[in-house]
């Protein structure tokens, strides 16, 4: 019991800024703003399937977003649409202040496959990418780029090796640090650890939240994975069922941001979340698209803030100064 005290403070903490925090995402600048976003494909007949509409989304410098949503409800569509590699059918992006328009290397993407380049080693991968960033720069600034990258993926001493000579965790490692070594202004992930096994994608997990806190780097991830979710993400985005999704509502992780995994699941306020997600996914998505709450405003769609429950605020609040500490 006594090794949750910490996290425990923590959480309390974490209750106690919410608001603050809440008032600051309210008034501070925008970094990204998804600014009622849609995408419509032709369909036959002369028709057309709409996916998603009236999308909109501000998300902050430095924060972690997953977006969550049944398959066909246009998820990685968004992301597409935010690394430049589709347009939408109306609406905008901006991005620290600019109009988005096509790709970008401010834009790293990390898909499920690493896509490397199989003639390539883990070093000249990861260079390639360094020098499309800097093309001016010596070699020897680029190796040294690209080793610090790959280091910071916890690969240093594999430099010199083929994709075929790595194991898929290996593989997508250097993905990541393919992405990271351009220093974007954004990273995008789109399900970067689904075809991995679970010790494999927990240690994943475990290298991206620690760079990203370390970083400061700004994410928006896609997944299908809940407790992934809560784990990574500061503000977790749900999408009602396609076609014509919507975003039904955003939750706010209240979880501390220096979360460990091993207390997670002992933090309270935890399962209310992880409830909260599961249920949505698994009856509230079925029916929110044809049956939103009256008032409902895609400009400004509903935050959930999923709190501690009475009974266990009651037992923080029992507990002994002593013990708290």
């Amino acid at each position: 019991m006594s090794k949750l005290l910490p996290f425990r403070r923590r959480m309390q903490a974490a209750a106690a800024d919410q608001g603050a925090r809440t008032g600051r995402m309210a008034n501070s600048e925008k970094f990204i703003s998804i600014e009622g976003i849609a995408r419509r494909y032709p369909a036959p007949g002369g028709k057309t399937t709409t996916i998603f509409e009236n999308l909109w989304l501000p998300m902050r410098r430095g924060e972690f977003v997953c977006m969550i949503g049944h398959s066909g409800c246009g998820k990685t569509t968004v992301l597409n649409i935010l690394a430049g590699l589709e347009a939408p059918s109306e609406g905008a992006v901006i991005v620290d202040g600019q109009a988005l328009q096509g790709t970008s290397l401010d834009r790293a993407v990390i898909f499920q496959g690493h896509a490397l380049l199989p003639w390539r080693s883990v070093l000249g991968n990861v260079a390639y990418a360094v020098s499309s960033r800097w093309r001016k720069a010596s070699k020897a600034e680029i190796a040294a780029r690209a080793r610090r990258a790959i280091a910071t993926v916890g690969l240093a001493g594999s430099e010199h090796k083929k994709p075929s000579e790595l194991s898929g965790g290996m593989k997508q490692r250097v993905g990541i640090a393919r992405a990271l070594s351009i220093e974007p202004k954004i990273l995008l992930m789109d399900e970067p650890f689904s075809a991995l096994d679970a010790l494999t994608r927990g240690t994943l997990q475990d290298e991206v939240r620690r760079i990203c806190v370390e970083t400061g780097q700004t994410v928006f991830m896609i997944t299908h994975d809940v407790d992934e979710a809560i784990y990574l993400a500061d503000r977790i985005v749900l999408m009602t069922n396609g076609p014509e999704a919507k975003v039904a509502e955003i939750v706010e992780n209240p979880l501390p941001k220096d979360r460990d995994r091993t207390q997670l699941h002992h933090a309270p306020g935890y399962y209310a979340l992880r409830n909260h997600l599961i249920d949505f996914l698994v009856s509230r998505s079925r029916t929110l698209r044809d049956t939103m709450p009256a008032g409902y405003d895609p400009r400004h769609p509903p935050v959930v803030r999923p709190s501690l429950s009475e009974a266990d605020a009651a037992a923080i609040a029992a507990e002994p100064p002593s013990r708290r500490a």
